[in-house]
């Protein structure tokens, strides 16, 4: 992670097109990318997810047809009180429109509760807590790129049919992990499989050595990472240290990264099952969009689903203000409006937005490709199952979300 982008993009502001005074009150909009800067999610969202938004600000063709469109971002630390702090000066004081990235789920379900009370919009494409959908749905949030159910019914089901019928956790202790642990518990058990114990450890550790211990007294045939970004990349470091996958357990990378892929290398990584629902090398929609990225990138690092998610769920946002002509800024109304379109687009294919805020499109089960496999510089999956949209999220009839008429 270079921390000086890091630095150079945190609070500045990017204009696009140009609008004139008569129209300023109708065909402006403010977009604020919210994310993890310099911590263990840079990578995965970062800098990378705010050059995703200016592609899809420029992409969508408005500033041609008179609109002013800015984007900002800002560093939520992974602490609640930090993104809320900052949602809501972007809202009050900046006026801005769009919460757009998020990863963290503490984060997210804070300001999913900020925005439903500004009536602005969230679209959330980095956190991964399928209460987002559920029980914390509101008219004013998408969730757009994968959550915690996606994650337990890919790789959590995969693993648990092919013989991994016991699991011990390691999970990350605040929102997002408890989900996934939650949500992997209840797709093992589905499939008659047994969870044998847990372990939570700190967001943001160095030192895995306690919790691998226990995972390894276990026994379990899966030991599942229920952490993400940094922590997934330090763990598996260091249970390749302990041995634990040639004494025989199977590590379950629950949510997984190319940019974890990258950091690990080939020679770790290895034979990793993850679920993502995008990949650059995918399709030529995928590769055309990830190579024009890649170009914009100093470390010349492919997209992640999660900035790949951030330049959809904006495109998407887009074509609905293009549909609705003008005053764009009563967010539950844009929201309503937005599931009305399909959300089908080059990088995720066909989809839509359900009623409770749940973007669907289809997910993929890949496994990490081998250094002999791999024929040059990210080219690290394979494709083994694709997970189609109406099997990859949480089915409406089993959704908590209270917009929901049942």
């Amino acid at each position: 992670m270079n921390k000086k982008i890091a630095a150079f993009l945190l609070g500045t502001t990017v204009a696009f097109g140009a609008i004139s005074g008569a129209m300023a009150g109708d065909k402006v909009v403010k977009i604020g990318v919210l994310n993890d800067q310099s911590g263990l999610y840079a990578d995965l969202a970062g800098p990378g997810s705010v050059i995703a938004a200016q592609m899809a600000i420029e992409d969508s063709g408005l500033t041609k047809k008179g609109w002013k469109i800015d984007v900002i971002s800002g560093d939520h630390q992974n602490k609640p009180d930090i993104g809320v702090n900052l949602a809501r000066q972007w809202i009050d004081v900046d006026k801005v429109d769009v919460i757009a990235d998020v990863p963290t789920s503490s984060v997210a379900l804070a300001v999913n509760n900020l925005v439903k009370e500004k009536n602005s919009i969230l679209l959330d494409s980095g956190a991964g807590t399928s209460d987002l959908t559920n029980s914390q749905c509101t008219p004013n949030t998408i969730h757009w790129t994968y959550d915690t159910y996606t994650l337990a019914h890919g790789t959590g089901s995969a693993l648990t049919k092919s013989g991994g019928n016991t699991w011990f956790f390691l999970t990350a202790d605040y929102a997002f992990g408890t989900a996934l642990e939650r949500d992997t518990t209840a797709a093992v058990n589905a499939l008659g499989g047994k969870v044998v114990g847990s372990v939570k450890h700190p967001l943001n550790t160095a030192d895995f050595s306690s919790f691998l211990l226990q995972a390894q007294a276990s026994k379990a045939k899966v030991i599942g990472l229920a952490n993400a970004g940094g922590d997934t990349v330090n763990s598996i470091k260091q249970a390749s240290e302990f041995g634990i996958v040639k004494g025989g357990q199977k590590l379950a990378a629950l949510l997984m990264f190319i940019s974890d892929v990258h950091a690990l290398g080939l020679n770790v990584a290895n034979g990793l099952n993850m679920t993502e629902t995008f990949y650059w090398d995918l399709n030529d929609g995928t590769r055309a969009f990830s190579k024009r990225f890649q170009e914009r990138m100093k470390n010349k690092a492919m997209p992640t689903m999660v900035q790949a998610g951030v330049y959809s769920s904006l495109i998407h946002y887009f074509k609905t203000l293009d549909k609705l002509g003008e005053n764009p800024h009563d967010g539950a109304k844009v929201v309503a409006a937005m599931k009305e379109i399909p959300s089908d687009d080059p990088l995720f294919g066909k989809g839509k937005i359900e009623p409770n805020g749940r973007n669907i499109h289809d997910a993929y089960l890949f496994e990490v490709k081998s250094t002999s496999e791999s024929k040059g510089p990210w080219d690290y999956y394979k494709l083994v199952a694709t997970i189609p949209a109406s099997e990859a999220f949480t089915p409406l009839d089993k959704s908590t979300c209270p917009l929901l008429k049942k």
